[in-house]
């Protein structure tokens, strides 16, 4: 006999749904709740990959960042708005041309510096000739200086920009003492750390060119591509002095010094403990930030060339003295944005390139005559290493007084580096080459290729800047 209660009557089931429903609208608040978290936290997974990517890209950067963004100081600037004032865009394939052979250079350099756990001055001493050591780091130290001189300058008068009637001279010691009171008295680390985000201050230069109206960008990208060159007087001066400003002797002492220091600040602080400590993960991380300062430093060329020449050289402005006459001359033309951005810009790569050109003669001088050196130590234990960043910058400061005007200033620094610069990078290429330095670590053939050519650029642009300065 079958139970009958085992089948629910039809009230049953209409009531059984009747609940369902019920449950179903009290849940629909939560329901959605739920469903909007979970949307929330799948977004909040995606968008973590990349910013912890990005973090970890930051975490790499270091020297290199530094050293790349120290190459674009109020000097350079000058010279690149110099070019795009006077020629257009008629050079502006020298950014993608300088930009492979300043990064392999400076990957040399970092690589000498972590593997060996030395400075560059200090393996030249070390493998080969003192003397001409001696004559490069001297040669070096007179053209930082004087080019420490025209970028306080610079920096003093892109003030004046905002506030005319400021007193230049007190602008002037005013900078090189903030610069000095921050290289002497932090901390490494938080001096790197200091360098490293103000190295951003570059993209200023990107952003103003990118704020003027009606760029002809088709005109841009053909003479990115397309190389032209009538071989003047002028144009070679202009073009030398933009190699010599993106792969200049200044940088190579700095990066390698870099490395040193980076290793020191990770807790190896002997000789030892640096040469054994190297592995492949430092190395790719190294390329890593060579690479992508040197890509930030030639980009901010570019673009520097781009704006000038889209600005200066369309209305028949053709001469530019200064970094800061640059900024001064685009502001009608460009607009106050782009003045702005570019002025403010001068300010801050000199606070960045006076420190490296300051340091980078301290680093050579020190390792060249077996000082103590390095800004881990405290000034009451590296005095001779500090005294050549004081010497230096006070001679800067008194540069911009005794009558001397930034061009001249920059004309002596470029016979110094087009002297020295041929001559370390033939040490450059023998070191990171050698495998009784470097042991496996050598630099790979394309490498020593870019190196060698570069070496032979260079030569010949040293070659050709101070014939035609002094023909």
């Amino acid at each position: 006999m079958v139970d009958v209660n085992l089948f629910p009557s039809s009230g049953m089931i209409k009531l059984m749904r009747g609940k369902k429903i019920f449950e179903k609208i009290a849940g629909a608040p939560a329901e959605a709740v739920d469903e909007t978290v979970e949307a929330g936290r799948q977004v909040a997974r995606a968008t973590a990959m990349p910013y912890e990517k990005a973090r970890g890209y930051w975490r790499v950067l270091g020297p290199g960042l530094t050293t790349g963004a120290s190459d674009d100081d109020p000097s350079g600037i000058a010279s690149y708005s110099q070019i795009g004032a006077k020629y257009g865009f008629q050079f502006l394939y020298l950014a993608g041309l300088t930009f492979p052979l300043m990064a392999v250079v400076q990957e040399m350099c970092a690589r000498v510096g972590l593997v060996t756990g030395r400075g560059l001055a200090g393996n030249i001493r070390r493998h080969f000739s003192p003397r001409i050591l001696y004559l490069c780091t001297f040669l070096l130290f007179a053209a930082n200086t004087f080019n420490i001189g025209a970028d306080l300058g610079a920096m003093a008068a892109a003030v004046r920009l905002f506030i005319p009637n400021f007193n230049f001279p007190i602008l002037v010691i005013g900078f090189a003492v903030l610069i000095l009171a921050l290289q002497i008295f932090s901390t490494y680390e938080k001096y790197a750390h200091y360098l490293k985000w103000l190295a951003l201050v570059l993209l200023s230069y990107i952003a103003s060119t990118l704020l003027i109206r009606n760029l002809d960008w088709g005109n841009i990208l053909l003479h990115t591509i397309r190389p032209t060159f009538d071989f003047s007087k002028e144009q070679i001066i202009l073009v030398c002095a933009a190699l010599g400003t993106t792969i200049s002797p200044y940088l190579f002492f700095w990066q390698t010094s870099q490395e040193v220091e980076e290793a020191v600040l990770h807790g190896l602080t002997n000789l030892k403990l640096r040469q054994d400590k190297v592995h492949d993960q430092e190395i790719k991380n190294m390329r890593v930030d060579i690479w992508s300062g040197m890509f930030l430093s030639n980009l901010v060329m570019f673009f520097i060339i781009a704006a000038c020449a889209a600005t200066l050289n369309l209305k028949g402005v053709t001469n530019i003295a200064s970094a800061a006459d640059a900024a001064a001359a685009l502001r009608p033309l460009a607009g106050n944005a782009s003045y702005l951005l570019f002025a403010i810009g001068i300010i801050g790569v000199g606070l960045l390139g006076v420190p490296v050109l300051a340091g980078s003669s301290s680093y050579a001088l020190s390792e060249s005559f077996g000082w103590k050196e390095g800004l881990h130590y405290k000034l009451k234990q590296a005095h001779a290493f500090y005294g050549v960043m004081i010497i230096s910058i006070v001679i800067g400061i008194v540069l911009n007084f005794v009558g001397l005007d930034p061009i001249r200033a920059l004309i002596y620094a470029a016979v110094g580096n087009g002297l020295v610069a041929p001559v370390v990078l033939v040490f450059i290429v023998l070191l990171s080459s050698s495998p009784r330095i470097m042991g496996t670590r050598i630099s790979g053939p394309w490498t020593k290729f870019f190196g060698w050519l570069a070496t032979a650029l260079m030569a010949v642009a040293g070659v050709l800047t101070i014939w035609s300065i002094f023909s």
